[in-house]
């Protein structure tokens, strides 16, 4: 089966009444969790930008806590899932400010819980390329705001190795 452009679907969706389409939107929200939770979070907290953050913040905090760090390899396991479930969390803001309070906050429980101590490459790799993801955000911020991140961002330079 050949899948249409986005361009095709958009066109299609317009040609839809209401009805047809809540049922479009309720069945693509049951074809997995991922699905759900955008249309959940797009009808319901797509507004407050700042208990998004927190609710995400809280479930990042409670993988950290519960990462095994007994050995380099599970460190690592740890840390490549706990960085998914924030990819995952990041597709669903579009928020610039948002996505870099995020990974700054990644970047620190990385720090704090000792990631960085294993010195295994996996772990560091993981961490330098979020810390350029972060340079890359910042500076397509206002001046403004690209100064307030400055200094926090130096600090995070300084564990790259």
């Amino acid at each position: 089966m050949k899948i249409p452009s986005l361009a095709n679907i958009k066109k299609e969706l317009v040609q839809r009444n209401e009805a047809e389409l809540v049922d479009l939107v309720l069945q693509l929200s049951k074809l997995n969790r991922d699905n759900k939770a955008y249309v959940y979070f797009k009808l319901f907290e797509a507004d407050d930008q700042e208990l998004y953050l927190t609710m995400v913040k809280e479930d990042l905090e409670e993988a950290f806590q519960n990462a095994n760090l007994k050995s380099y390899f599970t460190a690592k396991k740890s840390a490549q899932a706990i960085r998914r479930m924030m990819n995952k969390s990041l597709k669903l803001t579009k928020e610039k400010v948002t996505t870099i309070e995020l990974i700054f906050f990644f970047c620190e429980k990385i720090i704090e819980f000792g990631y960085l101590k294993f010195n295994h490459p996996v772990i560091n790799n993981l961490y330098a390329s979020q810390v350029k993801k972060i340079e890359k955000l910042v500076a397509g911020l206002h001046e403004d705001l690209q100064f307030d991140y400055q200094e926090t961002l130096h600090n995070f330079k300084k564990y790259i190795r």
